[in-house]
């Protein structure tokens, strides 16, 4: 049995301190831990190490903490729709290491798979490169890159039972996977817990002996960036 908080800051108030690194799942804004990330702002937690695809847009997601300045880097793929980011980052005021997305992905599954590093094609001759090993492998240039883990992992699913068995809904599993595995503790968000043994085997996408605390938030807002409609046609 794994335990069930009754709300996020509940669950993250005993773990989360200053200077701490993160894992936050999420792609845009699609899969994002919306209540830990609430959470994350009620309690206050100062300079803060962020790994996640991208930092929400403004006042939504982790532009919440960029808004209340808690977040002193990023550890990010896309940075764009996010003004206060922007600013931030050409003030000098947020640290910015910067991964092709790929890379960043497999950074995060190597976190968890105890893979200390690793050799990839990507971001060989770019300043991605620069001041990291590389190596020839059958005629070709491979940059290496680092694992990536965390201090506490926050992730979004949609079911998990009571062993921690756990189901994402659609493309909202994106990075909440391979970060569920990278963090010292993981906490997980749902939308709905059910007994133990309601899933078939074969539909478990994170097993249980990854998930440390469980929060429900049976109605999450599930905002997205754009929303792009056209006039059904007559007739």
């Amino acid at each position: 049995m794994k335990p069930v908080y009754e709300n996020a800051q509940q669950a993250l108030a005993d773990i989360i301190h200053d200077d701490m690194t993160l894992m936050v799942g999420g792609f845009g804004l699609c899969g994002i831990p919306e209540a830990l990330i609430d959470a994350l702002e009620t309690l206050g937690a100062k300079g803060l190490t962020c790994i996640s695809n991208n930092a929400g847009i403004d006042g939504v997601g982790l532009g919440k903490l960029l808004r209340t300045r808690q977040i002193k880097k990023m550890i990010s793929s896309y940075v764009g729709e996010n003004k206060e980011f922007e600013r931030q980052y050409l003030a000098g005021e947020l640290e910015l290491e910067f991964n092709p997305q790929g890379t960043l992905a497999e950074r995060c599954r190597a976190g968890g798979a105890g893979i200390p590093a690793f050799f990839t094609k990507t971001g060989v001759g770019t300043i991605i490169a620069e001041g990291k090993p590389t190596e020839v492998f059958e005629g070709q240039t491979y940059v290496m890159e680092r694992w990536l883990r965390a201090d506490v992992s926050l992730i979004k699913g949609w079911k998990v039972d009571e062993a921690g068995n756990l189901l994402f809904r659609k493309t909202a599993r994106n990075f909440n996977q391979p970060m569920a595995t990278a963090g010292d503790i993981c906490v997980v968000e749902v939308e709905e817990v059910v007994a133990t043994g309601t899933f078939d085997p074969d539909q478990v996408h994170l097993p249980g002996i990854f998930v440390d605390r469980i929060v429900l938030n049976p109605d999450p807002e599930k905002r997205i960036e754009f929303r792009t409609t056209r006039s059904r046609e007559n007739g």
